[in-house]
């Protein structure tokens, strides 16, 4: 165990916070409540980001940018959206600073208040759909399937790097389409991109599933979503897509002309991911020395070291190594540092979760091998120098592979079918996971389940099966088991 980094067994948040921090992921700011991304955990993100914007534009989105600030009038135009965001929003009221007269330091200008207040963006409907009202005027002008990539802000009390912050970074689509199944279709699309890019990329396995009523977006009709498992027994929320119906072209008028001539309101949609995956990639694999990164991910995949230090004769090898590999795409470093010791190189980069780490000494050089170490599983072997790209490629794949069945096999041991009260509460303090259990449908039973213990409920899976039943709270009949759990 890193001597620095808290063990997840004796206290699981401060080992994700310290993790974050030493690892150089993140840090907190001077601004309460916001964090400072550092370069390595920005790195980590702009794979993230460029990975996803392909997957959107292959899908047919293209990327657009929209204003910072909204005016306060739009979002008092859908009623279930400003309740929902209301208590979050953060309001400029004024233009200007100006100094004080007594030599105090600056101060409001109270002569530059806004004839109107100004909210800044905690997501960004009202604002979108305000502006597609002029984009949009025939069925001609549909689909129109727009992404933004962006910063918001919603005021939070209690912030945690990455997992909550007053500001984060994020995408969102926002999309228009001519009929409700077109919207229904895209919404669930979505979801399966950010699906597969949670599996294939994350190597975190996810549960498609629709929220309750309770906990859908604020002005959807339907929120869709995918839900992930952190090793300490709580879900997150990984990606959430929403079928907004005809409620925000209704609100902010936009309609177009049919092919048949009338005149209709759009169909709508909007879906995000936010920089809250990077705790979900922490939470989902590492371990108490450090990171473990999914390669695809991973902003270096392996690591050179000479041991006992870096001569001539090893850096010129490592260089050829090195150039092999990254004409297969791998990103390599060599590690030239001549003042600390290798036992030290090698805690810093299990710290940082690069998958793979190459050990090279004059010994090995002598007989053609070199070390290698990977960081998933922590196993070494001595490997033909001759053969150590084509070994490495394959090695990469493997360590995906098994960071995604390791943590699937969590996952599925942390789904249990809990038909009583009793082992419901039991359950939830002694095992954690999803918890497959009975409800009665109403969400006044739901938020006294959420009351008494915790646990919401994460999802409704998509494709539930029908299962005769009865509410473990209320005894009340039930046609299906939903999922629970307690959540970041």
């Amino acid at each position: 165990m890193s001597k620095d980094i808290t063990s997840r067994a004796d206290d699981y948040s401060q080992w994700y916070i310290d993790l974050v921090r030493k690892a150089g992921l993140a840090d907190y700011s001077a601004v309460k409540g916001c964090m400072v991304i550092k370069p390595y955990g920005f790195a980590i993100w702009e794979n993230m980001r460029d990975t996803l914007d392909r997957m959107f534009k292959d899908t047919g989105h293209v990327n657009a940018y929209f204003p910072l600030f909204i005016p306060k009038s739009f979002l008092s135009k859908e009623a279930a959206h400003i309740e929902g965001f209301a208590k979050e929003c953060a309001v400029v009221t004024h233009y200007r600073l100006k100094n004080a007269e007594d030599g105090s330091g600056l101060i409001v200008d109270p002569d530059a208040k806004l004839e109107e207040e100004l909210i800044v963006r905690p997501t960004s409907e009202t604002i979108i759909w305000n502006t597609y009202r002029e984009w949009i005027d025939s069925y001609r002008d549909l689909p129109l399937l727009i992404n933004q990539w962006a910063n918001v802000v919603r005021w939070e009390m209690r912030t945690r790097l990455f997992l909550r912050t007053t500001e984060f970074l994020w995408q969102e689509g926002h999309t228009a389409h001519a009929t409700r199944d077109e919207a229904i279709d895209e919404t669930r699309k979505m979801l399966d991109v950010y699906a597969t890019f949670a599996e294939e990329w994350m190597a975190m396995p996810v549960i498609k599933g629709v929220k309750t009523a309770n906990e859908r977006f604020a002005g959807a009709e339907d929120t869709y979503c995918i839900e992930a498992l952190m090793q300490d027994g709580k879900a997150l929320q990984a990606g959430t897509s929403h079928f907004l119906g005809q409620n925000f072209a209704k609100a902010f008028d936009v309609q177009f002309n049919t092919k048949d001539n009338t005149r209709e309101y759009v169909w709508a949609t909007s879906w995000g991911v936010s920089t809250r995956l990077m705790g979900a990639l922490v939470m989902a694999h590492s371990d108490d020395d450090g990171l473990v990164i999914p390669p695809r991910l991973a902003p270096t995949h392996v690591v050179i070291v000479p041991i006992p230090k870096p001569t001539p004769e090893l850096v010129e090898r490592a260089t050829a190594i090195a150039n092999d590999l990254r004409s297969k795409g791998v990103r390599v470093k060599i590690d030239t540092d001549d003042q600390n010791r290798p036992g030290y190189k090698f805690a810093e980069y299990e710290k940082l979760g690069i998958p793979v780490r190459l050990g090279l000494g004059a010994r090995d050089l002598e007989n053609g091998t070199i070390e290698v170490a990977r960081r998933d599983t922590k196993e070494k072997a001595s490997v033909d120098i001759t053969t150590i790209t084509d070994h490495i490629v394959k090695l990469l794949d493997d360590i995906q592979a098994n960071m995604l069945e390791r943590a699937r096999a969590y996952r599925d041991e942390h789904i249990t079918p809990v038909d009583t009260w009793d082992e419901f509460v039991r359950l939830l303090d002694e095992k954690g996971g999803f918890l497959s259990a009975h409800w009665d449908g109403t969400g006044e039973t739901e938020e006294l389940i959420k009351t008494e213990t915790k646990a919401t409920i994460r999802c409704i899976p998509l494709n539930n099966p029908q299962e005769a039943g009865t509410c473990i709270k209320t005894g009340k009949p039930s046609t299906q088991r939903v999922l629970f759990a307690r959540a970041y």
